[in-house]
């Protein structure tokens, strides 16, 4: 697997999230030593949220959307709030805290940029970093904390907010992480003090300059913690570096990142942590097997949480350290142990991922067992909108649905008639295909052949061009139904009483006999046309049947029709009749019997039959 498929945004939606977890590994490997404050190891894992009054109700606190996105609560750690219904400004601060910050320290150049040239940005420092995927032989363990979460347990229903609220998500970050972001997140989340601003700033969007305040007087608290040991250099470099990523982290959903330094036996350990929030549409099962799929070096498991069913990973990734930034000045690669969870919310499309990493594996078992305290203290929140209708509404971008789109109904348009202009069709079915289809309709439209269809039949030849184009300007024109009219037969159709025949037998064959003419066909067939008579007697009309007489009147053989070239009047009035008219037997039709001839006994016969039976002269009597 290439870099670019596992972490490039296009094929992994949490691939920004990801970026900034990595280039945290990167600060706390270049910029973390022996002289960095730490917290001793105990205290990530000295308090557990289940003894704090306030662990299972975590929407009872006055967080966002009035209060602060994250704050401290005394024995129970920082309490996360994230929503997708506060998208905030969006307007970038990193230039004006990384400007502030200067200020502060008293300028002078930062380390690791490559040139001063009045303002400060991440690519001077070769920042951010992609991770890639380590073998997998690198890959740590699942840990114990981590199997314990796929033991079955009783889940929680989210918390019923008010409409508009979205999907919101509340958690608890153990002591020992400081964080990078703002306590009040981004410009626009919550509400803040804003400060009076310097001459000139009339311009100056308000709620950016307080988010930018908020930020600068946060990262200066927790540069002079991590590094009240050391002199004002090293708090300056680290305040000004992380300001700059403070636009990356943005952009990228993260709504909380954090670093942690401990002291664990007498040596230095150190993680990062990234909590945010992504637009995903698939289900937890469906998620887990395309995780397990495209990075084949982790493992995956799908565990239940008191949140619901989440997704968690485990692997190793290899995070580069720009020259820059280290310091022997050469770059060089750090291999991270990494555990990813993938929570669902309940709005059915967006997915919140927590994400910690460490370059210590021998702490894993330390940091995995406070990574699950925090996916246990996962509530949920929801005003009961869909993701679709939320992300309609301007609540998250980029709106990705929850499920397939609803099928565009088309507005109802009426069948077509045959009165109706082929303009006015033409538009119908343009009205109709200009709906836009969603994907799983889209494709090539094919017609089914009837049960009836016979591919062997005969295909008829196609008009040309100018004979098809000269038929339909005609048909056009005239405003004639279009097509060709047939006749369908009634139901009391009697295909043997066509053209005015009559089973009955009538004078009229016996007289033409009698007259010298031509004898009939043996079978009756004979043909009333000038045209070639067929041997089987199988020639139907193709018009439909005359209406037979009343029955009180004997029908009558009409007269044989002359050639349709002699009567051009009564072709004129009626049409030229299609086919050969025939003649059918009556029921009592004898074939043995033509001629003349009969099958009852005549005279002759009978006298025969008298003198044989005379009494023959016996001799004995």
């Amino acid at each position: 697997m290439t870099q670019d498929v596992q972490f490039s945004a296009e094929a992994n939606p949490f691939a920004a999230a990801e970026q900034v977890c990595s280039t945290l590994g990167t600060l706390t490997d270049a910029l973390f030593d022996e002289h960095t404050s730490r917290h001793p190891a105990a205290s990530l894992s000295a308090l557990r949220s289940a003894g704090h009054p306030a662990a299972e109700a975590l929407f009872g606190l006055p967080l966002a959307p009035n209060g602060p996105v994250h704050a401290a609560l005394d024995g129970l750690g920082t309490v996360i709030t994230v929503g997708t219904a506060r998208p905030g400004t969006g307007a970038p601060v990193a230039d004006r805290v990384t400007t502030a910050l200067h200020d502060r320290y008293g300028g002078g150049v930062v380390r690791g940029a490559i040139a001063d040239r009045g303002t400060t940005s991440a690519a001077l420092f070769q920042l951010p970093v992609t991770g890639e995927f380590a073998d997998a032989k690198l890959r740590p363990p699942f840990a114990p904390a981590l199997a314990a979460l796929a033991a079955g347990q009783q889940t929680r229903q989210p918390v019923e907010l008010a409409t508009g609220a979205g999907a919101e998500v509340r958690l608890i970050v153990p002591p020992g992480f400081h964080p990078l972001t703002s306590p009040g997140g981004p410009a626009g989340v919550s509400a803040r003090t804003v400060p009076a601003l310097p001459d000139g700033g009339d311009d100056t969007d308000r709620a950016t300059a307080a988010a930018a305040a908020e930020l600068t007087g946060h990262l200066t608290e927790v540069a002079e913690e991590l590094f009240s040991a050391t002199g004002p250099e090293p708090r300056r470099d680290f305040a000004v570096i992380s300001a700059t990523l403070t636009d990356l982290i943005q952009d990228a959903g993260v709504c909380y990142a954090g670093l942690c330094a401990l002291e664990l036996d007498g040596r230095a350990s150190d993680a990062a942590l990234v909590v945010s929030l992504a637009r995903h549409p698939l289900p937890i099962t469906a998620l887990a097997t395309e995780l397990a799929t495209v990075r084949r070096h982790a493992e995956v498991w799908t565990v239940l949480l008191p949140a619901g069913p989440a997704a968690v990973l485990v692997e190793g990734r290899t995070v580069p350290v720009p020259g820059p930034l280290a310091a022997d000045g050469q770059r060089r690669w750090v291999v991270t142990s990494v555990v990813q969870a993938f929570v669902p919310l309940p709005d059915g499309g967006t997915v919140l991922c927590a994400q910690l990493s460490t370059a210590r594996p021998e702490d894993w078992e330390l940091y995995t067992e406070a990574f699950a305290e925090l996916l246990k203290s996962i509530q949920f929140g929801w005003d009961g909108t869909q993701a679709g209708a939320a992300a309609a509404a301007g609540a998250v971008a980029p709106p990705v649905p929850a499920s397939p789109p609803a099928v565009p109904v088309a507005p109802p348009t009426a069948a077509p008639t045959l009165e109706q202009s082929a303009e006015e069709a033409a538009e119908a079915a343009e009205s109709v295909e200009s709906v836009e289809k969603p994907v799983h309709l889209r494709g090539t439209p094919v017609r089914i052949p009837p049960a009836d269809f016979n591919p062997f039949a005969p295909v008829a030849e196609e008009p040309t061009d100018e004979v098809a184009a000269t038929a339909t300007a005609a048909a056009a024109d005239d405003g004639r139904p279009k097509g060709t009219p047939v006749m369908i037969p009634p139901p009391d159709f009697d295909p043997f009483g066509m053209m005015g025949f009559s089973n009955e037998p009538t004078a009229e064959p016996t007289a033409q006999r009698d007259g010298g003419a031509p004898a009939p066909d043996p079978f009756g067939t004979t043909i009333a046309s000038e045209q070639k008579a067929d041997p089987f007697g199988t020639t139907v009309a193709a018009q439909g049947p005359a209406v037979p007489p009343p029955p009180a009147a004997p029908p009558t053989i009409p007269a044989r029709a002359e050639p349709a070239a002699d009567t051009p009047a009564a072709d004129e009035a009626s049409g030229p009749r299609k086919g050969t008219p025939v003649m059918i037997p009556p029921p009592d039709f004898d074939p043995f019997g033509m001629m003349g001839f009969s099958n009852e006994p005549t005279a002759e016969p009978e006298a025969e039959a008298e003198a044989d039976a005379a009494p023959e002269h016996r001799p004995f009597g």
